[in-house]
């Protein structure tokens, strides 16, 4: 694959900025298009699918920030020369065509590509059906950018494929792809995973857990709480479950405030065998699936644990390894939690819904990935290159 000089990447990106600028209006009443089609009673999936003038303005944000970040290609990782003369040298190199396969939000076809693109990928963008005229004019948008410098407008390709063509299309690509990053619920992500040809990294899935220690702030918990269940129901770093340690202080007046506080914000509590019988009123679960499932809506289960090691063994066994937070003043359990919970973040005393990529430091991302090659975590612009070996001899040959 040919390698861009940073400058013409950047110019590129110069003019997206101001195509998206001037056709503002044009991408709003685009997506109008995509609300009003909208037959899903999935509150999650429309949010998701908004574009207004403060989503403009964050795709704008997004392609100043990587345009802003250094070049992540071509980046020396080490130079070493063996004894024998022989210079190796290692370096950052593209992936080169990757596929990231997505559901609603437009703002993905913005972010995704202008992350693939400045590593020096080309990018093919599958987004949902529900946002087909966004994305479509968007598309349109990109390849003006490129026109406007020169670029094939191969670089950056939306697939116009249903499902079942998108099925033989991963089963039989036209081109050689060499990353798939599938982007939504665990149905996109089996589908991919079944049908696909090549490396396959996962992302979106939540089910995040919360543990709420003995030793506790109470009043942190509920604040943390609330904020990761209620901040961004849409987010795949959104709370789903609540172990709340039966050696609290209080425990069963804690539970009823608890109750209290997230009925009044509308949301609906499901909860275990063990606090349906302090919450006589909610619905106690009864299929273990649930355990498994990442709600994406205004609803969180609530569920007890005798001690910190049942709350680490429940959440290795149903989260999604996406994000799991402990709330507790004590800094050894907070330490023992962190280091045997099995997640992409883990957190202590702090909300769950910054796994991302902004909150992080990244940057823009591509996705949160929850898979542990070859990146773990938010896929920002150093995420998207691979490296390569640049090997210099002399007429050598081995011979051991």
């Amino acid at each position: 694959m040919k390698l861009l000089e940073k400058e013409i990447k950047n110019n590129v990106l110069d003019s997206m900025i101001n195509i998206i600028e001037t056709k503002r209006e044009q991408i709003i009443e685009e997506n109008k298009k995509d609300l009003e089609a909208f037959n899903n009673n999935d509150q999650a999936l429309y949010d998701r699918l908004v574009v207004d003038s403060t989503k403009v303005d964050g795709m704008i944000k997004a392609i100043k920030e990587v345009k802003d970040q250094e070049d992540p290609v071509n980046n020396t990782i080490s130079n070493i020369t063996l004894d024998s003369g022989l210079k190796i040298t290692n370096k950052t190199a593209p992936f080169g065509t990757i596929l990231i396969i997505y559901e609603s939000r437009p703002d993905v076809t913005i972010e995704a590509a202008v992350l693939a693109f400045k590593a020096n990928n080309k990018i093919l963008l599958k987004g949902g059906k529900e946002a087909i005229h966004s994305n479509k004019f968007l598309e349109k948008c990109w390849h003006q950018a490129l026109k406007e410098n020169n670029l094939s407008k191969d670089w950056i390709k939306l697939l116009h494929l249903n499902r079942t063509e998108t099925q033989d299309y991963l089963k039989n690509p036209p081109e050689k792809i060499d990353l798939i990053v599938p982007r939504g619920g665990e149905r996109l992500i089996s589908f991919v995973k079944e049908h696909a040809t090549c490396a396959v990294l996962v992302s979106g899935r939540g089910n995040n857990f919360l543990y709420v220690d003995k030793n506790a702030d109470w009043l942190k918990a509920i604040k943390v709480i609330v904020n990761a269940k209620t901040d961004k129901i849409s987010g795949c770093n959104a709370l789903d479950k609540v172990l709340i340690d039966k050696n609290i202080p209080d425990y069963q007046k804690k539970i009823n405030e608890l109750e209290t506080m997230l009925n009044k914000l509308g949301v609906d509590i499901l909860v275990d065998n063990k606090v349906s019988k302090i919450l006589v009123n909610e619905t106690e679960i009864d299929n273990k699936d649930i355990w498994f499932e990442e709600f994406l809506a205004m609803k969180i289960m609530l569920a007890e644990v005798d001690n910190e090691d049942t709350a680490i063994n429940m959440i290795n066994t149903y989260s999604g390894g996406h994000s799991s937070s402990i709330i507790t003043e004590n800094k050894s359990t907070a330490k023992k939690f962190m280091q045997q919970v099995d997640s992409t973040a883990v957190y202590h005393n702090a909300s769950t819904r910054f796994t991302d990529g902004g909150q992080m430091g990244v940057g823009a991302e591509l996705a949160i990935s929850t898979d542990k090659l070859h990146h773990r975590g938010p896929l920002g612009l150093k995420q998207l290159v691979t490296n390569k070996y640049y090997v210099f001899g002399d007429g050598h040959v081995r011979t051991n």
